[in-house]
C-alpha cells in the first residue's frame, strides 16, 4: 500500500506545477467559468481568430510573432508578406496561367528577416555569444523582440529578474490583456510548470482575478494543451535562466 501511494504521488507531481498548484486545462468545465468571468480577455478573440501551431520542435518564437503580427495587422494593411513554401513550383504549373494563389500575411516561414537572427542560427548555427561561438537553439526573449521590432512593430522587453515584485509584474500583464490592439509573448521554463520539454514561448490570451490564473495559449499542441496557470506559477517559471539572463515576457503594440 505504501508503495501505491508514493508512486501516485510521484504521478500528479508530474502533471502539476513545482507549487504544487494544477494546470487547468481549456476543454475543462473551470476553464469555461474562468473565461465566462474573466475581464481581462481583449486579446483572446484576435489572438484565437490568428492562432497558428508550430510545426516542427524549435518554432515556438516564429509561430507565436506570426500570430501576434497578423492580430495587428491582417485585415488593416496591404502588402504583407507571402509565404510560397506551401506549393511547390511543379505543382504550380498545374493553375491556370497568370493566376498568384498566395495570399499576404504572416507566417512562421515569413517573420525571419534581415535584422533577427536566421533560420540556420534558430536552429542551431554558432552564434557569438559572450565572446564565444554556441549554438543558441530558438530565440532567447531579446532576440524574439528583435523579430518583432524588424517588422516595425513597438516592443517592450520585462526580463523576469529574481527580486522582481511578482504583483507588478502580473498587474501589468493583466493590463495588457484588458485592452485591444496590444499583446503579450511569455517565455518560460516548461519544467518548471510541471510540464515536459525545456524553455517554451507562447501567447497570453486571457486572465482570471478570481483564481488569479493567466491562459497560455500553447503554440505546440502536440506538447500541451492550452491551459490556465496560476500568476505565481507563470511568473516563476518566467524567472528563470536562460543562456545570458532570465526568462520573461513581451508587450507588444504597433507604433504610434
Amino acid at each position: 500500500m505504501t508503495r501505491f501511494w508514493t508512486v501516485l504521488a510521484v504521478a500528479i507531481l508530474s502533471v502539476a506545477p513545482a507549487s504544487g498548484a494544477p494546470l487547468v486545462a481549456w476543454d475543462s468545465e473551470e476553464s469555461a467559468a474562468r473565461f465566462s468571468r474573466s475581464a481581462h480577455k481583449a486579446d483572446f478573440f484576435p489572438l484565437s481568430n490568428h492562432f497558428v501551431s508550430q510545426d516542427n520542435k524549435i518554432y515556438c518564437g516564429p509561430a507565436s510573432s506570426a500570430i501576434v503580427l497578423n492580430a495587428l495587422r491582417l485585415g488593416k494593411r496591404k502588402g504583407l508578406p507571402q509565404d510560397r513554401r506551401a506549393i511547390a513550383a511543379a505543382d504550380m504549373a498545374w493553375l491556370p496561367a497568370g493566376l498568384d494563389p498566395f495570399l499576404g500575411k504572416y507566417t512562421p516561414n515569413n517573420v525571419l528577416i534581415d535584422g533577427t537572427k536566421t533560420v540556420a542560427e534558430v536552429l542551431g548555427k554558432p552564434v557569438e555569444i559572450g565572446g564565444e561561438w554556441r549554438r543558441d537553439f530558438g530565440l532567447q526573449l531579446r532576440q524574439l523582440g528583435q523579430v518583432l521590432r524588424a517588422h516595425g512593430l513597438s516592443v517592450t522587453v520585462r526580463v523576469v529578474e529574481d527580486g522582481a515584485a511578482s504583483g507588478t509584474l502580473r498587474d501589468e500583464l493583466a493590463r495588457n490583456l484588458a485592452a485591444r490592439d496590444d499583446y503579450v509573448l511569455v517565455n518560460y521554463s516548461r519544467k518548471a510548470l510541471g510540464q515536459t520539454g525545456g524553455g517554451h514561448i507562447s501567447p497570453l490570451g486571457a486572465y482570471d482575478r478570481a483564481s488569479d490564473s493567466f491562459l497560455v495559449m500553447d503554440v505546440n499542441p502536440n506538447r500541451a494543451p492550452w491551459v490556465w496557470v496560476r500568476a505565481s506559477d507563470l511568473i516563476a517559471a518566467m524567472r528563470t535562466f536562460d543562456t545570458v539572463e532570465n526568462r520573461g515576457y513581451l508587450l507588444i503594440s504597433e507604433e504610434e
